[in-house]
């Protein structure tokens, strides 16, 4: 039996997440976006669509680590139309910022490469975006947004923020102290993606922004488990998996640079694994598919929650427990807010309406489950050089949830 298809467990608490300060009105906080500068013109804007797209669709022999995000790209289809651009823009920011550790020749220059986006997304979000394509797009899409509710849905400054500074701890790969503080960076960077995106649509629904959060954590998760063999072992900037004789199999070179074991410390303690081991032996060391079973297994979690929470929800009843983000920074929320950004034109609707509405943003979350079968069929073995392609039934699942409404 899959350990997918077990009974369901409670939501998890982060207990590393900054908690932020509550806002004095019940309803989203949000920085003030005018229309882009004037001196952007439409074949800039334009261009970076080309550069965001291929940025994102390209699908060419890099290290796995400099992340071309192909699945996001497939799964834009999903996207309503109108936000599909803020959300082309939006995980091109995200490939942008995963890629600096690379790209970069020491922790500090990637931190000034971090603080030329934090600057960035004040600048976009006033209009003056730098000319750089990412930072075009995504302040011409905000401007979109703007006019198309007549202001009256806004982009959070502070999950931008937030999704920038979470990379921070990819550029030294500090490990993480427990498996509580991985599904923190779990949430500040793939639920955030998320909660942006419906924001977008735009919708503030509570309901949407605790099935985000569960479905974020669990793909964040997995993401880790499946960079981890290219932490461990990263290819020399020029070099592409693939060719050479690296550790069990992954076809690294020889001479690539070592480097860290991303999981929990908890559960490397729990389990037996020793970084050096793993660092000599790869998928052999002692302990380490326990270990992966350990932390696959939270990220099963999550999508078996969300899986409970629709049932519940067509069942007539509520999600089935509380969101443990509630409160914070972005998620103070106004019954009134979907029906006012959209001129009244739509009846109230019920939490099941807006997961529905809202349900293309949720698609990651059946690329995470194939992977996670996938590891499975593998024995938990993170190095198997299959578990680094992309999987061809991804368009075709993620086409029959779309349609159901479920992603079970």
């Amino acid at each position: 039996m899959s350990f997918l298809k077990d009974a369901a467990r409670p939501c998890w608490a982060s207990r590393t997440c900054q908690i932020y300060a509550r806002s004095l009105q019940s309803q989203r906080h949000f920085s003030r976006t005018r229309a882009v500068a004037a001196d952007i013109n439409t074949d800039e804007v334009q261009g970076a669509h080309r550069y965001c797209v291929s940025l994102l669709s390209t699908d060419t022999a890099v290290p796995a680590r400099r992340k071309y995000d192909r699945p996001s790209y497939t799964l834009s289809t999903f996207i309503p139309r109108h936000a599909q651009t803020f959300y082309i823009a939006l995980r091109a920011l995200n490939v942008s910022l995963s890629m600096i550790p690379d790209s970069t020749s020491s922790p500090t220059i990637g931190l000034m490469r971090l603080q030329f986006w934090r600057d960035s997304v004040t600048k976009i979000l006033a209009g003056a975006p730098p000319k750089e394509p990412v930072a075009v797009l995504l302040a011409s899409a905000i401007a979109d947004l703007h006019k198309r509710t007549q202001g009256r849905a806004r982009i959070s400054k502070g999950w931008l923020t937030r999704l920038i500074n979470s990379r921070e701890q990819t550029l030294t790969n500090d490990p993480y102290p427990n498996i509580a503080s991985l599904e923190s960076y779990a949430e500040n960077t793939y639920s955030t993606l998320m909660y942006l995106t419906l924001s977008a649509l735009p919708m503030a629904s509570v309901t949407a922004d605790h099935v985000a959060s569960h479905i974020g954590k669990a793909v964040g998760i997995a993401a880790v488990l499946r960079g981890l063999p290219l932490v461990a072992f990263p290819p020399p900037p020029s070099q592409a998996p693939g060719g050479g004789g690296g550790p069990a199999g992954l076809g690294l070179s020889a001479g690539a640079r070592q480097g860290a074991v991303m999981l929990p410390l908890d559960v490397m303690a729990q389990t037996g694994v020793k970084e050096e081991e793993v660092l000599r032996r790869g998928a052999e060391a002692e302990g380490l598919r326990d270990a992966v079973f350990t932390v696959a297994t939270r990220a099963s979690d999550h999508l078996i929650t969300v899986q409970q929470m629709l049932a519940n929800l067509r069942a007539g009843g509520d999600v089935g427990h509380e969101f443990e983000h509630e409160g914070e920074e972005g998620h103070e929320y106004d019954a009134a807010y979907n029906q006012d950004v959209s001129g009244g034109a739509r009846d109230a609707e019920s939490p099941l309406d807006e997961v529905n509405r809202a349900f293309g943003v949720f698609m990651p979350a059946v690329g995470t489950r194939l992977w996670l079968d996938r590891l499975q069929k593998h024995d938990f073995d993170v190095f198997q050089p299959e578990l680094l392609r992309s999987d061809w039934r991804l368009p075709w699942k993620a086409y029959m949830a779309f349609q159901r409404k479920t992603l079970g």
